[in-house]
């Protein structure tokens, strides 16, 4: 007989194993390809001297600052996340909460930058006008979100990951599971220093 928890890892196994992907145009990509392409860009982006952005809220928060110290210092990748307290809480008393990270990315986000937008439900506002602007501004862009399908912010990167679930626990630990994903086999295909 199988134990609750480890019908809990095993729907966790199958939400991360079954993660779907399409680009921009709506075409599926499969995950291999998808993860490498997202090592590419970041590899590129940094070569170029530009930067990796992450953002998220709540959970998605914490994933995006964890990952960006992650990619900076083990993987050597240019990283961080726009999610200062004082930052966000200045932008969204002047300006709404709508516009934190767009209003950073405007001000700080570059032509040939990558940003990481992360939304549990790919419905919040906030990630929704960010991609917009990087967008705007020639900004590659990775999406990772859940819930459903038919989510805006799903069909608005140009790669875009996908968690069939409508549980915050497992699409959280999904989408952190992928993108630690692409940094260990980022890490894993850096030349070795003798």
């Amino acid at each position: 007989m199988t134990s609750s928890i480890e019908k809990y890892f095993g729907e966790l196994n199958r939400l991360g194993s079954n993660a779907t992907v399409q680009d921009h145009d709506g075409l599926q990509v499969a995950l291999d390809d998808a993860i490498d392409w997202t090592i590419a860009m970041a590899r590129q982006v940094t070569k170029a001297g530009g930067k990796l952005m992450f953002i998220g809220n709540g959970g998605s928060a914490g994933i995006a600052s964890h990952m960006a110290i992650d990619y900076s210092k083990n993987g050597g990748l240019r990283a961080l996340a726009f999610n200062d307290g004082a930052a966000l809480t200045c932008l969204s008393n002047d300006l709404g909460y709508e516009n934190v990270f767009s209003t950073q990315i405007d001000m700080h986000g570059h032509d040939g930058d990558l940003l990481m937008a992360i939304s549990s439900s790919g419905q919040s506002p906030s990630i929704l006008n960010a991609v917009e602007t990087a967008r705007a501004k020639n900004i590659a862009v990775a999406t990772f979100s859940g819930f459903t399908s038919e989510n805006p912010l799903r069909r608005s990167g140009d790669m875009n990951f996908f968690i069939d679930s409508d549980s915050y626990g497992f699409v959280e630990i999904s989408h952190l599971s992928l993108i630690h994903a692409v940094l260990d086999r980022a890490c894993e295909q850096r030349p070795k220093s003798t």
